[in-house]
């Protein structure tokens, strides 16, 4: 069998497509991803005027080429409409996406997450502060910075009476894409749409129409991929197979920016993350050390018999019955030590059948830091 090669986000280093079904369908969600990654992006001379540029060389002065996305004092206000005050979307947001990194920002709706992708993707102007997307200024090289990104929405935007193979050839071409460079086989086949290249979009199913969405966002080999709920209405086989294509995409390559409210998978597949709520970024750093910043752990004691409330000498302590037969017991570390809790478990004369402790998760982290409701107005 011959192997299928194109070059989707790390020309020219080819994407085998055989080896991907081999090693990505079925890795768990926990898999580790390379710490060292090819390059990415298109070379100038098969681009033509519309231009990308070699990552590590940015083209706009003091431009950091370890950031693939930097943003300095990112502003967004809404102006007023049909009696309401403006809207102050975006205040002050700083963030750097280093290159070759799967990149989580988390907020609740109405956060500003949409609007700091669609400003990204120059669909929003920005009302101050300055973007650098692979080193190109948004506001001076706007055509560069638009060519290095690939946007996969939310929302399913297709034609339904294309097929997803004229689908990826028009967005191909509406990008300058010359026929001998488009890889419109090559991605249908690694979605898993070959089979269903021919027939109208409006025919496929809401994964499979997801699935082509990430296949159009892929047509320029942009190295700077963009995934806005990626897995938003899907079910957990499919959800899976594109968390795998997502580990391939960054393997050979791309950066990937990833919004979602799947805390677990966020965990699992993001390296950094940043939270931002009412418009500000709250938090901006390694997975493994914003968790550490959650100083919150739990006990968990486990009864050999019933108990229907909670234990006197337990009643200074943050401690909540799960059932009748579950005690847990939570305490930060920095100033409570595990042996004094057992201590006092042993005082309230419990039956114990067994002890755990149960780590902070990203989801504790994210209530901790998003309890304030969300403002509207332009001023704080």
């Amino acid at each position: 069998m011959s192997v299928r090669t194109a070059a989707v986000a790390g020309d020219p280093v080819p994407i085998d497509l055989n080896g991907f079904r081999r090693r990505h369908r079925t890795r768990p969600l926990s898999a580790v991803r390379p710490k060292s990654l090819p390059r990415a992006g298109l070379d100038d001379k098969e681009r033509g005027t519309a231009m990308l540029d070699e990552p590590g060389s940015p083209s706009v002065p003091g431009a950091s080429a370890a950031a693939a996305i930097r943003i300095r004092g990112l502003e967004k206000v809404y102006r007023a409409q049909s009696g309401q005050p403006p809207m102050r979307a975006l205040r002050g947001v700083s963030l750097e996406i280093p290159r070759g990194s799967i990149f989580g920002l988390l907020g609740p709706n109405g956060a500003g997450k949409s609007t700091l992708i669609n400003i990204l993707a120059g669909l929003v102007v920005k009302s101050g502060g300055e973007v650098e997307i692979n080193g190109h200024d948004l506001d001076s090289a706007w055509r560069q910075a638009r060519l290095s990104i690939g946007v996969m929405p939310q929302e399913l935007v297709l034609d339904p009476f294309f097929t997803p193979r004229q689908t990826l050839e028009l967005q191909a071409g509406l990008y300058g894409v010359p026929p001998r460079r488009r890889q419109t086989e090559a991605l249908l086949e690694m979605v898993g749409l070959a089979d269903k290249a021919d027939v109208y979009s409006r025919t496929l199913s809401g994964g499979m129409r997801r699935r082509l969405m990430m296949a159009k966002a892929l047509v320029h080999r942009p190295p700077i991929v963009i995934l806005d709920e990626p897995t938003a209405g899907v079910d957990i086989e499919l959800r899976e197979l594109l968390w795998n294509e997502v580990r391939y995409i960054n393997e050979a390559g791309a950066t990937i920016l990833l919004t979602t409210h799947h805390f677990e998978e966020v965990e699992a597949i993001c390296d950094r993350i940043a939270i931002i709520n009412r418009g500000s970024v709250t938090l901006n750093g390694p997975m493994d050390e914003m968790l550490a910043r959650l100083d919150r752990k739990e006990l968990v004691v486990q009864l050999a018999e019933p108990c229907s409330k909670v234990p006197a000498a337990l009643a200074g302590l943050d401690a909540r019955l799960e059932g009748d037969r579950t005690v847990v017991i939570g305490y930060q570390p920095t100033r409570t030590r595990t042996v004094d809790l057992l201590g006092q478990i042993r005082d309230s004369e419990l039956q114990i059948a067994d002890l755990s402790t149960r780590e902070p998760n990203l989801e504790d982290l994210f209530r901790t830091l998003t309890r304030e409701p969300v403002l509207d107005a332009a001023h704080p």
